[in-house]
């Protein structure tokens, strides 16, 4: 438990890269769509690795270490699974017009009174989902980094750089609605401190039971969490704008770039 400020920093930091989103989408007129979706795939290739490479063999490897070995594979895939129907769950409670997966709202939108309302509609509701999408990603970086700090570090990064374009989704429709760069960047900003606060609900939750036993399965479900986020939400909107290829090739450096540094650090 001696990471658990620096922990609780990175989650921090991968959270209020919302911010970031938002700064350059009222900054700037247009966004770089092959460079958005180089990044979304590379984040995608980062956590796809990891949760299969590094995050999994830790989980099976505590929970070997309390149960049988067979047993200890048993419980750290069912909690990878549950942490996929977690994830899931949560999704299904955005509506499919707000999801912060779908980034119609990256690039022209066509402004006017008439449709000032319903942009700004759109911003608050980006927002809320965001915020609700965040909790788990707050848990995913901060147990991580819990787990290993080397590792919370890359995990925070992936994270922060899928969550700039998050931040451009909330910033975009409420700055086009309002004309207001304050209160755009405001409501960008606030939609990213879910993921600190939940990953300081979730420790507070589990505080009181952590144990190797309880971590290994902690980050079983954390890899669930991070592959359904990487095939739900990174992939989709990198390949949103067509450039399938790019999209790949930022998948492919992702891995091959988080393999290096886990032989480096091991």
């Amino acid at each position: 438990m001696s990471n658990y400020y620096p922990a609780l920093l990175l989650t921090l930091l991968a959270g209020l890269s919302t911010g970031i989103g938002s700064a350059l989408a009222i900054m700037v007129k247009h966004t770089n769509r092959r460079f958005l979706t180089f990044s979304l795939g590379f984040s995608a290739g980062v956590m796809l690795y990891v949760s299969f490479m590094e995050i999994m063999p830790q989980s099976r490897q505590m929970l070997d270490g309390l149960a049988q070995e067979s047993h200890g594979a048993l419980y750290s895939t069912l909690a990878f699974f549950g942490g996929v129907i977690f994830i899931w769950l949560i999704d299904r409670l955005v509506p499919d017009f707000e999801n912060p997966h779908e980034m119609n709202m990256i690039g022209g939108i066509e402004t006017g009174a008439a449709g000032d309302a319903r942009l700004h509609r759109m911003g608050l509701m980006t927002a809320g989902a965001i915020a609700i999408h965040n909790f788990p990603e707050g848990l995913a970086v901060f147990f991580s980094a819990l787990s290993n700090q080397n590792l919370g570090i890359a995990i925070a990064a992936t994270v922060a750089l899928h969550n700039i374009p998050e931040g451009m989704a909330v910033a975009v429709p409420i700055y086009f609605a309002t004309r207001s760069r304050a209160r755009a960047f405001g409501y960008s900003f606030l939609s990213g401190l879910a993921e600190p606060l939940g990953a300081i609900i979730g420790y507070a939750l589990l505080k009181p039971f952590l144990s190797p036993y309880v971590f290994g399965i902690v980050l079983g479900g954390v890899a669930g969490i991070m592959v359904y986020i990487s095939l739900d939400e990174l992939l989709p909107a990198a390949q949103q704008n067509g450039e399938h290829h790019v999209g790949i090739a930022g998948l492919i450096l992702g891995m091959a770039i988080m393999a290096a540094s886990l032989l480096l650090l091991t």
